[in-house]
């Protein structure tokens, strides 16, 4: 198999026995006819009922509705967007010329929809278990507390927010290094926050997702009483 493909089922924690669904969870209908809408359609009731299961387990005190609103915000675009940017799957869709040329890699609702059919094929290629794990780890270190979620602020926002509530310091994020050819990078981000000198790293595909990601380890620290 494609070796960035190997890679990707390290980062997924799961090895295809039929690497030919991971391939088709990654082609667009402007490549091939054989595309990921299917397994997309998949993809988004395993993700819907392994996140409900997550949220009923660790939110146990939190009523039906706001573990739905919680749900809505997990599984809306923008945090699939997110999850695939770190998983680094801009760099192995399989695009149409034109679908490349237009910024189809970079597209947040090609991105969401490649995410889902990939947790489609995992099911498909090993049962419920199997895609729930794979669930598991992607959202281990998304903060699903109630008022983060409920209101629908990325990590970024959420920390800018939590910090500027008691009149401290936006945090500063900056690029650590960075791995990898041109076209298929990964950032290391370094965010800090000045006042309790509390320093914080994230990796993902793009600066803006490793950005992200070390807002969230920020946060986790913050206000885990850890300052």
């Amino acid at each position: 198999m494609n070796p960035d493909l190997l890679a990707l089922q390290q980062r997924l924690g799961h090895r295809f026995a039929q690497p030919e669904l991971l391939e088709r969870a990654l082609t667009h209908r402007s490549y091939s006819a054989q595309h990921y809408e299917r397994l997309e359609f998949l993809g988004d009731s395993v993700l819907s009922l392994a996140i409900s299961g997550l949220l009923y387990q660790r939110l146990s005190r939190q009523p039906e509705g706001d573990l739905s609103r919680i749900r809505a915000n997990l599984v809306k675009q923008d945090t699939l967007h997110g999850l695939a940017e770190q998983l680094g799957l801009p760099a192995l869709l399989r695009l149409g010329e034109g679908e490349v040329r237009s910024g189809g890699r970079q597209r947040p609702s090609i991105l969401a929809d490649a995410l889902e059919a990939v947790l489609g094929a995992v099911y498909l290629d090993a049962g419920f278990d199997a895609a729930n794990a794979v669930v598991q780890r992607l959202f281990a270190k998304v903060d699903l507390r109630p008022g983060q979620q409920a209101q629908g602020k990325d990590a970024k926002t959420a920390l800018q927010e939590w910090l500027q509530g008691r009149k401290m310091k936006l945090p500063q994020y900056r690029v650590a290094s960075t791995h990898g050819e041109a076209h298929r990078q990964t950032f290391e981000v370094v965010c800090e926050v000045a006042e309790t000198g509390q320093q914080a790293r994230g990796t993902g595909a793009s600066r803006r997702a490793a950005e992200q990601a070390a807002a969230t380890e920020m946060l986790q620290l913050l206000t885990q009483g850890k300052t």
